[in-house]
């Protein structure tokens, strides 16, 4: 190209000899100049542009169960990469989205059973239409083509409780305007899924583990008929901590789990409990528990010998009962959510979110050592104005017998919990400007 430019700029100058071979040029060679100009600019520009400028959005495969109708494809214009590196963008407000929902129960059939209100007979809809509003930038709705190109070829895993399931049945609904994948999982146990975009060669797993360490049921009812759960506080739970050396994203979670009864082991004996009313077992809380899981799950994570990904904290979502416990009666009947003045973090997801925190910082030190990352998806905030986005008694028949009668724990899909993809895009989309700047601090400390 620069050939090219430099051979007419030579032609066009409007002085001198220049000017004058101009004149005497014939027509045609001249026409034919401009041609040739044309077919070699156009290509270069294409090939020199991005994914993240204008690409057409594919159809899913026909073969598949649902296709998303016209009306609902995603926007075909793929945003530039946004640098919010500098702003807070899970501090700000939820602000009205009348473009929302982005699929619904019908198009998309990864919705739970128990988090498809629609289909359940919540009468409302308003609580679908709102997103979140970062106070001093832009956080772009998810695009799910540039998703999945931005991770072609990658593999991401979700790591914790049904709520870390939630997350990802949320982010298959929001793919599927793009693509469905087809399920590659190892073995038919539903708490283990593996999903596979194949047009994109990206995979998308999940492994259900409520505490992320050991533990197993001990007593099937205990103080609360809720059963009492045995916590081996410095064992991996190998269910999942072998299976995911060799994804490249993790995104790990927990705790709603912790507040029911439990035993704790450390050194292959008790070491206390939290509301296990057991002789001779001190009652030390869960906070205990709940500090000691992550630390634990961490240490697997930063004793991986071939583990090369990035690990992402998803903070602690709180849930939104009113009225009494979710054993008691407690219910969430809001229908728009809070402004940030209007709550404010506190008890036990307060406790939760910092311990996470103090986890995950400590976490991070030791895996810089090796050369590993971790980021921090900070959902707290958000969701904390969110009452109105729970299932509630929407996420099942009205006679039927289910432990979370009242669900103020999980999301509704489509839903709240769908803006997680937006945060989770976000950071993907500038990890590669945060790398470079945390590889300059670290030579600059080495340099000092």
């Amino acid at each position: 190209m620069k050939h090219y430019q430099t051979h007419l700029h030579d032609h066009e100058v409007p002085s001198g000899k220049y000017q004058t071979l101009i004149l005497k040029t014939p027509r045609k060679i001249a026409l034919l100049v401009f041609a040739l100009l044309l077919l070699t600019i156009i290509p270069f520009y294409y090939r020199s542009n991005s994914i993240f400028l204008t690409k057409t959005i594919p159809n899913p495969p026909s073969s598949l169960p649902f296709s998303p109708p016209k009306d609902e494809e995603p926007h075909e214009e793929l945003p530039t990469i946004s640098n919010n590196l500098k702003c807070d963008i899970f501090t700000g407000e939820w602000v009205p989205n009348p473009e929302a929902p982005y699929y619904t129960n019908t198009t998309c059939w990864a919705i739970h059973e128990h988090q498809n209100c629609q289909k359940y007979g919540r009468p409302d809809s308003e609580f679908m239409k709102w997103k979140w509003k970062p106070d001093g930038c832009e956080l772009p709705v998810f695009n799910p083509a540039q998703f999945l190109e931005l991770l072609r070829g990658k593999s991401l895993a979700f790591v914790g409780d049904s709520v870390g399931r939630n997350q990802m049945q949320s982010l298959i609904c929001l793919l599927s305007r793009v693509e469905y994948p087809i399920d590659v999982s190892y073995t038919k146990d539903e708490k283990y899924k593996r999903w596979k975009y194949t047009s994109y060669n990206f995979t998308m797993a999940s492994y259900w583990t409520p505490h992320l360490i050991k533990s197993k049921e001990e007593d099937s009812h205990g103080p609360t008929n809720t059963g009492i759960f045995g916590l081996y506080l410095d064992e991996f739970d190998e269910a999942w901590t072998t299976q995911v050396e060799d994804f490249d994203y993790l995104i790990v979670s927990a705790g709603h789990w912790f507040m029911r009864s439990m035993v704790f082991h450390e050194n292959n004996k008790i070491a206390g409990c939290h509301y296990c009313l057991l002789d001779n077992v001190p009652d030390v809380g869960m906070y205990y528990g709940y500090r000691k899981a992550f630390r634990t799950a961490f240490k697997a994570i930063n004793s991986m010998k071939n583990y090369k990904g990035i690990t992402y904290l998803r903070t602690f979502a709180p849930s939104h009962f009113e009225g009494g416990m979710w054993n008691s009666g407690g219910d969430c009947v809001r229908t728009k959510p809070f402004k940030s003045n209007e709550t404010q973090l506190e008890g036990v997801s307060f406790e939760f979110y910092m311990i996470q925190l103090e986890e995950f910082r400590a976490a991070e030190k030791e895996g810089r050592k090796k050369g590993l990352k971790y980021r921090l998806l900070d959902t707290t905030q958000a969701m904390l104005l969110r009452p109105d986005g729970h299932p509630s008694r929407y996420g099942h028949l009205p006679e039927e017998k289910v432990t979370l009668y009242n669900d103020c724990v999980h999301w509704c899909l489509p839903g709240p919990i769908d803006t997680w993809s937006d945060f989770l895009l976000e950071m993907l989309k500038t990890e590669g400007i945060r790398s470079a700047e945390e590889k300059r601090h670290s030579r600059d400390r080495r340099l000092h």
